[in-house]
């Protein structure tokens, strides 16, 4: 199964966040599928893709539940 994740990036107490493809049972840095945007929790900006984000839901992949607050604020879900 397909999961619309976050991999960490950043320094240490600089997190970064991308937005991911991965399979569920891949490690949370491990090998991404697709790269579809970033989050930067330090002053809440975010950018996605929605196109490749729409193609992905739609083929089944399923997003975690704080990607889900991410897209809802996004008015994408």
């Amino acid at each position: 199964m397909l999961k619309i994740r976050f991999k960490r990036c950043g320094r240490k107490k600089q997190p970064l966040y991308r937005i991911v493809v991965m399979n569920d049972k891949t490690k949370r840095d491990g090998k991404v599928i697709e790269d579809l945007g970033f989050y930067n929790p330090l002053n809440k900006t975010f950018q996605i893709n929605r196109e490749r984000i729409v193609i992905r839901l739609d083929n089944g992949a399923q997003p975690t539940e704080v990607l889900k607050n991410l897209l809802r604020r996004s008015s994408l879900f």
